[in-house]
């Protein structure tokens, strides 16, 4: 391949999970090229050092605001990809992300790519992308170069700590005038008592519950675990539980240590959303269901006689 520019995803001064996701995907594509990571906006030093990954040749800083704003973004990777002349721009296929991507594209008169999860590099660049409710997958010849891509978060593993980047002030030249919107402030939406993204253990659950009230048991087993809970979309649906519990294509992608999967039975939407999780564990009375498909551990029985048991073991 050739150069990356990587530009990562912030919000509310941390780093998105997607953006050490971010690297690792710009390491595959870059190969024995460079991997150049840029951070727009917020405390650009402070996401810099955390920046400092396995794989970055450079951090390219853009000290200019403190959040997202489709504008300045627009302008600032317009400046990066002239100085730098990436063979791929990479940004994450985030809300922030698709915000601006096809903007740039637009902009810069590029191919445009969205929400890759998949790459191979060994003839030219070829992008899996999934279709139809993740139900078919899709690869798209790219035979054209620079391309804008962006990945979807929870396919590729976190890049870990390395250092010895080189950190680069960027200066950039905003267009005041061309900067049309602000960030006036911030509002959770949808019942914002948890964030599931951020949990190291979920306990999700689906429509094997069967009613509202048993709900209860399932909250008993995250607390004896000390985990958060979340759910399929039937549970959501129901109003059972807030939108921000929900797990899947049109709900959030999660990447939590343990994903102890309650009677959901794993349709691909699901799955979409949690099959990044470190060690998968499914509890369901149909052998068959496509959850065991990818869990590393599973229990083929009534989650009314597991779970008490696991509350039990683990209180």
């Amino acid at each position: 391949m050739s150069d990356v520019l990587a530009v990562v995803d912030h919000r509310r001064g941390s780093l998105r999970d997607v953006s050490y996701e971010l690297v690792t995907a710009g390491r595959e594509l870059a190969g024995g090229d460079e991997l150049h990571v840029a951070v727009v906006s917020g405390d650009v030093d402070r996401f810099a050092e955390k920046l400092d990954l396995d794989g970055v040749d450079a951090i390219h800083t853009v000290d200019y605001g403190e959040e997202f704003n489709h504008d300045v973004y627009l302008q600032a990777v317009e400046q990066l990809y002239a100085d730098l002349e990436p063979g791929v721009v990479l940004l994450p296929n985030s809300v922030n992300g698709l915000d601006y991507a096809p903007a740039v594209a637009n902009s810069l008169s590029l191919p445009l790519v969205t929400d890759a999860i998949a790459f191979d590099t060994d003839d030219g660049l070829d992008v899996t992308r999934e279709m139809y409710g993740s139900k078919v997958e899709t690869t798209i010849e790219v035979d054209a170069e620079p391309v804008v891509v962006t990945v979807r978060g929870g396919e590729w593993p976190a890049a870990e700590a390395n250092g010895g980047a080189d950190v680069v002030p960027f200066d950039v030249d905003i267009d005041e005038s061309a900067v049309r919107s602000t960030v006036t402030g911030f509002e959770e939406v949808g019942g914002g008592d948890v964030d599931i993204t951020d949990a190291d253990v979920l306990v999700s659950v689906g429509r094997g519950i069967g009613e509202e009230e048993n709900l209860d048991l399932v909250f008993d087993l995250a607390e004896a675990l000390d985990a958060t809970v979340s759910s399929s979309r039937p549970i959501v649906d129901n109003g059972w539980l807030p939108k921000n519990r929900q797990v899947g294509q049109s709900g959030k992608v999660v990447t939590p240590d343990v994903y102890l999967a309650i009677g959901i039975s794993g349709a691909v939407q699901h799955v979409a959303g949690m099959k990044g999780a470190e060690t998968i564990v499914a509890i369901n009375t149909d052998p068959n269901a496509p959850i065991f498909d990818i869990a590393d551990y599973g229990v083929v029985d009534d989650l009314f006689d597991v779970v008490p048991a696991l509350i039990e073991a683990f209180e």
